[in-house]
């Protein structure tokens, strides 16, 4: 096999499941820790300024992937930011999340806009369990998207979404190390060796389009924001997250968890900051 390819890209991204990367992937990948973050979620200015949506939909639009009447799978919708937008554009979207509480806050966001009544399904699903084909979504949606989404986090899960998609799709990711003190510090704590976080399979996915014979466009963003959460709301976060990843008992994760965050929270409450670049990667099928 050469780097020109499928498979070589498929075996060299499959090769990321021994490290840190493919830990910290798995410490997002469940509803529980979603739907504590639920709360906190795209409240920021700031983070939703990062989001780029003024950028994506430009992009979108000059690829006449975005525009009156479109069908939109959007894979991981979280709180819906995006799927709102669209459907401001005119899309019907079919936005799925496996995290109630990501979902819930979407839905108290359309209670706010009587006009979008009937232009998106919500769907409390999991991407890996769902068959497409059987549900007749395959070549089914004019666009698929999946942003920040960890339900793409595997060459099968890919594909499946590219497999959905009639005319496009959207991906967007983190291109660079993400710059995480709160994560960095308890991962060495918990785990007993430093963070090895590289989030670049954005990269594998973006050589297996071209070594498929697509050629997307990518455009890279430096994302920076912090967020005042309350410090049991991060507690129960960060909970959720290292279960995930760590073998220690229940009790002694709970204990090195609060311990750390009191040490560094002021007035009940902890300043979480991150700082990375993310991809979005746009292409034709």
């Amino acid at each position: 096999m050469t780097p020109k390819d499928r498979e070589f890209w498929i075996k060299e991204w499959e090769r990321e499941k021994p490290g840190d990367t493919h830990a910290v992937h798995k410490g997002f990948a469940s509803p529980e820790y979603w739907d504590r973050a639920a709360a906190s979620y795209n409240k920021n200015p700031d983070e939703v300024r990062e989001r780029r949506m003024d950028k994506t939909l430009e992009m979108l639009s000059q690829k006449g992937l975005l525009h009156e009447g479109i069908r939109i799978l959007d894979i991981g919708c979280g709180t819906g930011l995006h799927a709102m937008t669209f459907a401001r554009q005119g899309a019907r979207v079919t936005a799925l999340d496996f995290s109630r509480g990501m979902l819930d806050r979407c839905r108290l966001d359309l209670e706010k806009e009587p006009g979008l009544k009937g232009k998106i399904l919500l769907l409390c699903e999991d991407w890996h369990g769902i068959d497409t084909r059987k549900r007749g979504w395959e070549g089914h949606f004019d666009l698929v998207v999946a942003f920040m989404s960890p339900g793409i986090a595997t060459p099968d899960t890919f594909l499946k979404m590219m497999a959905c998609a009639k005319k496009g799709c959207a991906i967007r990711s983190w291109a660079a190390k993400r710059e995480n003190p709160i994560m960095e510090a308890l991962w060495k704590k918990i785990m007993d060796r430093p963070l090895e976080d590289k989030p670049q399979t954005i990269f594998y996915k973006i050589n297996l389009l071209f070594s498929m014979g697509f050629f997307p466009d990518v455009f890279f963003d430096p994302v920076a924001w912090d967020q005042k959460i309350p410090l049991e709301d991060e507690f129960r976060n960060q909970l959720a997250f290292f279960k995930n990843v760590s073998r220690r008992p229940g009790k002694e994760l709970a204990g090195l968890i609060r311990a750390y965050l009191e040490e560094i929270s002021v007035d009940g409450h902890v300043i979480k900051q991150l700082e990375s670049v993310t991809a979005t990667v746009i292409w034709t099928v």
